[in-house]
């Protein structure tokens, strides 16, 4: 009586499992309502496009930025540009870590 009972129980669990995966294969396709993969292609040149856009963007950045500086530095006078000119060009050697020219510094005032 036992082994009936097993293969009653089997056969209704089989006949369950039969009834209830029916969307399990992975070769159906799924009724998804989203929006479709783009391929490959259709992301390197969607990819692209944003691309040139961000470097035409920063080309006109620069270009303002250096319209920019152009027009600060004709406003000074020339003892200013002068200066400006001598603390750019010492602040660049300090920012590369760069000392002064070897004569430059014996023949330099000391304080």
């Amino acid at each position: 009586m036992k082994k009936k009972h097993i293969y009653f129980y089997f056969f209704f669990i089989f006949l369950f499992l039969l009834r209830s995966n029916k969307n399990i294969y992975s070769q159906e396709k799924s009724k998804v309502n989203g929006p479709r993969e783009k391929s490959f292609k259709e992301q390197f040149k969607s990819n692209k496009i944003i691309r040139a856009e961000k470097k035409e963007k920063k080309r006109k950045e620069r270009a303002e930025n250096k319209a920019v500086k152009k027009h600060h530095k004709r406003i000074q006078t020339k003892k200013v540009r002068k200066r400006m000119r001598k603390s750019s060009k010492s602040a660049n050697r300090h920012n590369n870590n760069k000392s002064e020219f070897f004569v430059k510094k014996w023949l330099k005032k000391h304080q």
